[in-house]
C-alpha cells in the first residue's frame, strides 16, 4: 500500500464493543487482540516493506538520472503532492460509495502502477518524467484509499484502545521502514531499480486478499446517500465548524512544513556528503525506523507523563536538532545514530496528532475530516519538499536544513496559541435519532429556515448568548448554511434563532448527524429558556 510519509491507516470490518474501564491502560499490544484488525496489521506491514523499498528506489534512481537538488526532492514532492489533490475527494467517496469496494479498487490501481513502472525501468525507459509520474499515480492510488482506512480505525478497536491502534499502525509502519529501506537497498546493489519497483507491485496483493476476504458489517441508512458536489460543501463546513479539529490542522502544518527537508533532502546527504551507496542510503532510512518503532513503544507512558502538548513539542525540538545533525555530522554511523532520534521524535508527533484528527471527528463525516487533515499533512510536505529543494539548489543543502531547523524551533511556539490539552473531552458518538412530526415533505424541497423561539430571563442574556454561539457550530457542523441569533425590539424576553439548510433533506440529515456531544450544547442553551414548555420550533420551506 503506498505511501509517501506514514499515516496511520488499517481497513477494518467489524465494529468494536465498548470495553469495560479496566481496560483503560490497555498495554500497547492490545488492539492486536482485534481479530480484522490484526490480519490487516499484518497484510499493511508486509505492503509497506513494499514502498519503502520503492521509496529508496525511486529517490535513489533520481540522484543517477539527474542530481540536481530539486529534482530529488521533487521525488518527495510527487508522492505528497496527489494526497493534497485528492485526499478530500476521496474522504467524500468512503463517505458515501461502498468503502471495500472502493478500497479494492485503490489496491489495483497501485499494482497496475507499480508494475508498469517495474516494466519500463526492465527495459530502460524510465527518464525524470516517467519516474515522477508513476510516483504521483503511485501516490494518488494512496490518496483513494487513505481517508478510508482512516475511517474505520476507530470502528475496528474500543475507544479506549484507539491511541495504541494509532501508534500500532505507526508502528506497523515503522517496522516496515526499518525493514524495506535496508532490503531495498540490499536488492538496488544486486539486481537494480526494476527488482524494486517489481518486489513493490507484489506486495500489494496481500492488501488486495484481505480486503477481498473481509465481510463488513452492512449498515443500514434510513436516507439515501449524499451526492459528491453537496457533500464535500458539508465537509468543508464540518472542519470550518471543529474548533478541535482545527487545532490540529494548525499544528500539522507547523511540524509538517519544516519537517519535510529532512526526508526530502537525504539522499543528497547520503549520496554526495557521505559518499555511500544505496545499501547505505537504506541503512540511514532503517535507522529512522528503528527510532519510530522503539517510539511507539515508549509512547503510551511517555505522552501520560507530558501530555500532548509537551510531547509535540519536546519532539519538534528533537526533530529540529537532527536536521542539523544532517548540515553539519559526516561520519556515517554518527548519523545514522543521530537519525534513530528523528525517527522518535517524527512518531511521538504523527501519533499525537492523528489520535487528535480521529477523537475530534464525527463518525458519519469521518473519511471527510481526516481527508482534511491528510490534506494539510501532504500539502505541507508537498510544499516543503518543494521548497527545500529549491533553497538547497541555491544555498547549498547544509544552510537549507539550518533554516529548516530554525523555522521548526519557532514554529513549537505554535504550542501557545494551539493548544491540544486545553482540548474538551469530546463525545461523538451518534444520539438518540429524534424524529420530525412532518417527515412527508419533498425531499428536494429547500431551502429550508428552521427557527428556534426561546423566552430568556434578561438577568441571563448575556450567558445565553455566549452558549448560543456554540450551538452555532454545532448547527453548522451538521449542514446548516448560515445561522443567526435575533432579540425581539418588543419583547427583551424573546429571542429566536434561524438556521437555514439547503433542502428538507438535508434537514433530515442534521437529525441523524446530531452526536451526543452536541446534544449536550444543546441542552445547555435549551435549559436557559423561562417559557411554558420546550422552545417553540417552526420549519419554514421556500414555496415552489
Amino acid at each position: 500500500m503506498k505511501q509517501a510519509a506514514e499515516t496511520s491507516v488499517s481497513p477494518a470490518g467489524a465494529t468494536a464493543k465498548e470495553t469495560s474501564p479496566a481496560k483503560a491502560n490497555a498495554s500497547a499490544w492490545s488492539p492486536l487482540s482485534h481479530p480484522v484488525f490484526r490480519m490487516v496489521w499484518i497484510a499493511t506491514v508486509a505492503s509497506n516493506v513494499g514502498t519503502w523499498m520503492h521509496d529508496v528506489g525511486a529517490s535513489w534512481m533520481m540522484t543517477s538520472l539527474n542530481p540536481d537538488p530539486l529534482m530529488i526532492a521533487m521525488v518527495q514532492a510527487a508522492g505528497s503532492l496527489p494526497m493534497f489533490l485528492f485526499a478530500l475527494p476521496s474522504g467524500v467517496l468512503a463517505d458515501i460509495v461502498d468503502r471495500r469496494k472502493y478500497m479494492l479498487f485503490a489496491q489495483v490501481w497501485m499494482l497496475v502502477t507499480a508494475a508498469a513502472l517495474g516494466a519500463l525501468a526492465l527495459g530502460g525507459l524510465v527518464t525524470p518524467g516517467v519516474l515522477l509520474g508513476t510516483t504521483f499515480l503511485l501516490s494518488m492510488g494512496a490518496a483513494m484509499s487513505a481517508p478510508a482506512f482512516q475511517a474505520i480505525v476507530p470502528d475496528l478497536v474500543p475507544k479506549s484502545d484507539l491511541p495504541q491502534a494509532v501508534a500500532l499502525n505507526s508502528l506497523g509502519i515503522n517496522i516496515s521502514r526499518a525493514i524495506g529501506p535496508a532490503i531495498g537497498g540490499l536488492v538496488l546493489s544486486f539486481a537494480g531499480p526494476p527488482a524494486v519497483f517489481m518486489i513493490n507491485a507484489v506486495s500489494v496483493l496481500g492488501v488486495m486478499y484481505t480486503l477481498y476476504r473481509w465481510k463488513p458489517t452492512e449498515v443500514k441508512k434510513r436516507l439515501p446517500p449524499e451526492h459528491f458536489v453537496p457533500a464535500i460543501r458539508t465537509g468543508v463546513r464540518y472542519v470550518r465548524s471543529a474548533p478541535v479539529l482545527r487545532i490540529v490542522l494548525a499544528r500539522s502544518v507547523a511540524f509538517f512544513l519544516f519537517g519535510s527537508a529532512g526526508w526530502a533532502l537525504l539522499p543528497l546527504v547520503a549520496r554526495q556528503e557521505l559518499g555511500v551507496g544505496p545499501g547505505g542510503y537504506g541503512l540511514l532510512l532503517t535507522s529512522i525506523g528503528l527510532g519510530a518503532v522503539a517510539g511507539a513503544l515508549f509512547l503510551p507512558k511517555i505522552r501520560a507523563a507530558l501530555g500532548a502538548d509537551k510531547l509535540v513539542v519536546v519532539s519538534s525540538l528533537l526533530f529540529a536538532l537532527t536536521m542539523l545533525a544532517q548540515a553539519y555530522v559526516r561520519h556515517f554511523w554518527l548519523l545514522a545514530a543521530c537519525l534513530l532520534f528523528a525517527g522518535f521524535s517524527w512518531i511521538a508527533v504523527l501519533s499525537t496528532l492523528n489520535v487528535g484528527a480521529q477523537r475530534s471527528t464525527a463518525s458519519w463525516v469521518k473519511a471527510r475530516a481526516l481527508a482534511a487533515y491528510l490534506t494539510v499533512f501532504y500539502g505541507s510536505m508537498t510544499a516543503g519538499s518543494a521548497l527545500w529543494g529549491q533553497t538547497a539548489s541555491m544555498l547549498g543543502v547544509t544552510a537549507t536544513f539550518v533554516i529548516a531547523a530554525i523555522g521548526m524551533a519557532v514554529a513549537s511556539a505554535a504550542v501557545l496559541r494551539w493548544r491540544l490539552d486545553t482540548s474538551p473531552t469530546l463525545d461523538l458518538s451518534p444520539a438518540e435519532l429524534v424524529s420530525l412530526s412532518s417527515t412527508e415533505t419533498d425531499h428536494d424541497r429547500g431551502p429550508v429556515m428552521i427557527s428556534v423561539e426561546y423566552e430568556i430571563d434578561p438577568s441571563e442574556a448575556d450567558a445565553f448568548r455566549k452558549a448560543a454561539r456554540e450551538l452555532e457550530r454545532v448547527r453548522k457542523r451538521s449542514g446548516a448554511l448560515s445561522w443567526g441569533l435575533y432579540e425581539d425590539k418588543e419583547n427583551p424576553r424573546c429571542y429566536v434563532e434561524v438556521f437555514i439548510v439547503e433542502s428538507w433533506l438535508e434537514h433530515l440529515r442534521q437529525h441523524e448527524r446530531h452526536t451526543v456531544n452536541d446534544q449536550t450544547i444543546k441542552g445547555r442553551v435549551h435549559a436557559f429558556h423561562r417559557g411554558a414548555g420546550a422552545p417553540v420550533i417552526r420549519h419554514l420551506i421556500a414555496p415552489k
